[in-house]
């Protein structure tokens, strides 16, 4: 059985019931989000991400495979959301970097991919003394039903996802697009920022009645109204950037 571990993850196993597990303290996060300037976010998650992230659809060159991420930071290794050990007080934390260190896993059979996924959790984080998730009558405690839940919905939530991206590529609505910001200071080299797809809104007026109505009936198209917005979260960006270097 091979399991193919899921971005930011390095090995994971099958999370068996009586394996006892170091749990994320209240604040933080995983290493591999410490340091990186996006993160993979799903459906229902647009809505609070874009009180303070840009929202953008990122997908290799060439390809018809997008998928939508919160821009935490405007370089490479950059999270402008994580200082002093600690995400920033109230920012919504996404559900991705929530979950961890479990996740639900693609499970591969003689080289067959299976249709169901297996609740696995990082192997480093599998620790006799941590925190046990069962009970001695094999019982779920509070801790893991709430953990369930979430690697269930989200799991749920991310195929809407990848419906959302797989139509509006359909559609042709996304183009690549460049973030570029130039400061002030002398010497100062500008940033750039690539590989970022957003939705062209001119296009939205090119779709027949049936995409529109198949737009909305999906929940995408509101959506793509609030990734549009989000992308004035871009300045918002430069401001936390300027304030560290004040700092």
């Amino acid at each position: 059985m091979q399991i193919a571990p899921p971005f930011g993850y390095k090995e994971v196993v099958p999370f068996l019931k009586n394996q006892k597990v170091r749990l994320l303290a209240p604040g933080e996060v995983p290493e591999f989000v410490q340091h990186g300037n996006a993160i993979p976010i799903s459906l229902t998650e647009f809505q609070p991400v874009l009180h303070d992230y840009p929202i953008v659809f990122t997908g290799a060159e060439n390809t018809q495979s997008f998928a939508p991420v919160a821009v935490l930071g405007l370089a490479q290794g950059e999270n402008l959301f994580y200082q002093d050990g600690k995400w920033a007080n109230g920012i919504y934390v996404p559900a991705y970097a929530r979950r961890y260190p479990f996740c639900m896993a693609r499970v591969n059979l003689n080289k067959v991919e299976q249709k169901d996924r297996l609740i696995c959790v990082e192997k480093t984080f599998i620790d006799d003394n941590g925190e046990p998730l069962f009970d001695a009558q094999q019982q779920p405690t509070s801790k893991w039903k709430e953990l369930e839940r979430l690697l269930g919905e989200y799991e749920a939530d991310l195929e809407r996802s990848r419906e959302m991206c797989s139509i509006l590529a359909d559609y042709a609505l996304l183009e690549p697009f460049t973030m570029q910001a130039n400061f002030r200071a002398e010497g100062t080299k500008p940033l750039q920022i690539t590989g970022m797809y957003r939705v062209v809104e001119k296009k939205l007026e090119d779709l027949n009645a049936a995409q529109l109505k198949n737009l909305m009936h999906k929940g995408i198209l509101p959506r793509v109204y609030m990734h549009l917005l989000s992308l004035e979260n871009f300045g918002r960006l430069l401001d936390r950037r300027s304030g560290r270097k004040l700092s």
